[in-house]
């Protein structure tokens, strides 16, 4: 039986019914193709599963020693950014997108600097370059097809991109999903999430003051938001406790946001945050509105960054292993490289409560 053929960008144009250069162009340089046009190319590369070949970008060899890392609709900040060093050390971040300008907020993507740098560590000791692709103006088809085929494997943190295009990509391009629930048939990496949020609930529920429970919820399209919200009603089902969820979208000013309009109402005894910067918000407009902590409201968070060490008073939460996520990626992506034929593996990476001076006394 013969070897089914990879579509190839002449497959593409003729499905659209455009020419190769229009197809070029929408991989390339999509704002320069108008909306309609540049929709029905990329239908026709979903269609046909089609990824760019990075050997006809004028490479001699079918490896690239590069590997890439895909978190659209995320920024990081440009201080991130890595060069090629003068000895031809292979560590390299470059930035496909996020060149509006805009300042990131102090308290924003510390998740997302974490597992770039574990990922970054990795990769140079393999001897690869790690080329990211993040940005909130990345279009998520454009870049993964553009992205796949610049890369010898791929890691692509989950729900950024559709299920569907990761599955017709999967078998061209070795992938590795970070955080998410699995399921697309790649390699993937996550942490306990769900385990993490109901320990840190029961403990909150044994040392809260008397009253309401406030929950900040994270993205609905975020796997790990909704991981810790599973661990969240997990852990409150059945107990006689008043509580209420806000959206904080995993924002410093989110949980600043939703904390303020609650205390209109009526003061939480606990603000739980799905993560840090949510919480570090509610800190300051509880301090903000006069409410003492822990006396009064105890506060907590998810992630364990650094500005959790920090603050008045210290943030207790749950520390994640972000520099392992991205660590435990690119081995994941070694391993496929090495071994095309292995069956998918689905790691999670245990986490650690952290008691610290926002729930209360220690010791």
């Amino acid at each position: 039986m013969a070897e089914s053929k990879s579509p190839t960008v002449y497959d593409v144009a003729r499905e659209a019914d455009v020419s190769i250069a229009t197809v070029s162009r929408v991989l390339r340089s999509p704002e320069k193709v108008s909306v309609s046009t540049r929709e029905r190319v990329l239908q026709a590369v979903r269609r046909l599963g089609y990824v760019p070949n990075a050997s006809a970008r004028g490479l001699a060899d079918r490896r690239t020693g590069v590997l890439g890392l895909l978190i659209p609709g995320h920024d990081i900040p440009a201080t991130s950014r890595r060069l090629p060093a003068e000895d031809g050390a292979p560590a390299v971040v470059e930035f496909l997108d996020d060149r509006d300008g805009r300042q990131a907020d102090p308290y924003r993507n510390r998740y997302f600097e974490q597992l770039v740098r574990g990922a970054e560590a990795a990769a140079w000791r393999a001897g690869y370059a790690l080329l990211v692709a993040a940005g909130t103006s990345v279009s998520r088809d454009v870049v993964m097809h553009d992205l796949a085929g610049r890369v010898d494997a791929l890691a692509v943190v989950a729900r950024t991109v559709p299920d569907e295009l990761l599955r017709g990509s999967i078998g061209r391009t070795p992938m590795v999903t970070v955080a998410g629930e699995g399921g697309t048939g790649a390699d993937a990496v996550r942490v306990d999430n769900r385990g993490g949020m109901s320990a840190l609930v029961r403990h909150v529920l044994a040392v809260k003051p008397p009253g309401p429970v406030l929950y900040l919820a994270g993205p609905p399209d975020s796997p790990d938001a909704a991981g810790r919200a599973r661990g969240f009603h997990d852990a409150i089902a059945g107990q006689d406790v008043p509580w209420r969820t806000a959206m904080a979208d995993f924002t410093w000013q989110g949980g600043h946001d939703a904390v303020t309009a609650q205390l209109e109402e009526e003061i939480p005894a606990a603000v739980i945050g799905a993560n840090d910067q949510s919480a570090l918000g509610a800190l300051a407009a509880l301090r903000e509105g006069g409410v003492d902590v822990p006396g009064t409201c105890v506060v907590t968070g998810f992630d364990g960054i650094d500005e959790s060490r920090y603050s008045t008073p210290t943030l207790t939460t749950v520390r994640q292993p972000m520099i392992d996520l991205g660590i435990c990626a690119v081995e994941l992506l070694l391993r496929r490289l090495a071994d095309p034929d292995a069956a998918p593996r689905d790691l999670q990476l245990p986490v650690d409560v952290l008691l610290r001076a926002s729930c209360g006394p220690l010791g």
